[in-house]
């Protein structure tokens, strides 16, 4: 699914595109709503702007509903991070339309493999990705993990994408119940 695409869902328009500058501040707020429920890592005002373009969102009725990023480590692998939903829209399917064009934007880069920690593996296993220890990722580990406060008590699980192995779409059971990955 091409970036930019805008959905018509229970008589409601649901637009997924790039992010844009202006979207920083609703970022914020919805990604560190999760990292105060101590599900995903918080992300400052600054680092969002530096890093906007990493960023997809979907947009409800010209509300911020969901979003996700790619950041890309190598010429081969990159991470799916900070995914998240509105919790007042959870479960109307919006992580699993992110991910899709997050994943779409992937292959275009020509990546061979995603990976997310997540504490909700359940739904990436949903959308073909297979569980792998963290420590798989030690450019992840060594940029985020090593400075972290839950370290030592992480609960969040590392999980895979072969993108040669990602089926052409993903399936409608993959509809999402809790969608978050730091």
């Amino acid at each position: 699914m091409p970036i930019g695409i805008s959905l018509e869902r229970e008589e409601r328009l649901l637009t997924i595109r790039k992010a844009k500058l202006g979207d920083v501040p609703d970022l914020h707020r919805l990604i560190n709503y999760y990292a105060g429920e101590r599900i995903m890592l918080p992300r400052t005002l600054t680092d969002l702007y530096e890093n906007v373009w990493e960023f997809t969102v979907a947009e409800e009725e010209g509300k911020l509903a969901g979003c996700g990023a790619l950041k890309l480590y190598s010429q081969e692998i990159a991470e799916i991070r900070s995914l998240c939903v509105d919790a007042a829209l959870k479960s109307k399917g919006i992580g699993r339309e992110v991910m899709e064009c997050l994943l779409a934007e992937a292959e275009g880069f020509g990546l061979k493999t995603v990976f997310a920690l997540t504490v909700a593996p359940t739904f990436f296993e949903k959308l073909g990705f297979r569980e792998v220890p963290r420590e798989r990722f030690p450019t992840k580990v060594w940029r985020d993990c090593l400075r972290c406060d839950r370290y030592a008590s992480c609960n969040e699980k590392g999980v895979t994408l072969d993108l040669a192995d990602r089926p052409a779409h993903l399936p409608d059971s993959a509809t999402e119940t809790a969608e978050v990955s730091s």
